[in-house]
């Protein structure tokens, strides 16, 4: 299914000749800058409940997941090719178990005063914490699916306030 661009259309990340290029925001003000991501991780029930019980043979996959986030968001720039390198001043990572999954719902925060927002490392912190508990409990349940990684809000900065439609 194609979706239309926003703003007119136009590839930030492309130049006139096709070219894949970093954006130059040089000239772009330093304001405060929020970005909330979110993901899911579906698993079995009796996966669910090694987690919350703390039973996992890895150790303790929600703590692990929480700083595998956090480092994640830190380091974007060096996994994302056209991402600027930020000086992040928060990163929170809330992974809550859910029975009605069953499964975790994973959601970072990330917080910034630059000249360019942090999207990218809301959503990186994201897929690295949900790809964290994979790792830790995939010797019990290899069918884990990882799902539904999206940005749920961002403000600051030129383009304003989004929030994600329900």
């Amino acid at each position: 299914m194609a979706r239309k661009a926003s703003k007119g259309g136009a590839l930030t990340h492309i130049d006139a000749a096709g070219e894949a290029r970093m954006v130059d925001v040089s000239a772009k003000a330093a304001t405060e800058r929020t970005a909330i991501a979110e993901g899911r991780v579906v698993m079995a029930k009796g996966t669910l409940d090694l987690i919350v019980s703390g039973n996992a043979k890895k150790g303790d996959v929600l703590g692990t997941a929480r700083i595998a986030g956090i480092m994640a968001a830190k380091r974007t720039s060096e996994l994302i090719p056209l991402c600027h390198p930020l000086a992040l001043s928060k990163v929170t990572l809330d992974i809550t178990p859910d029975k009605k999954l069953p499964g975790c719902i994973v959601r970072a925060t990330v917080k910034v005063t630059g000249p360019t927002g942090v999207e990218m490392e809301a959503l990186t912190a994201v897929s690295v914490a949900c790809l964290t508990i994979y790792d830790m409990i995939k010797a019990v349940e290899r069918g884990v699916r990882i799902e539904g990684i999206h940005l749920v809000e961002k403000s600051g900065g030129k383009s304003g306030h989004y929030r994600a439609e329900r």
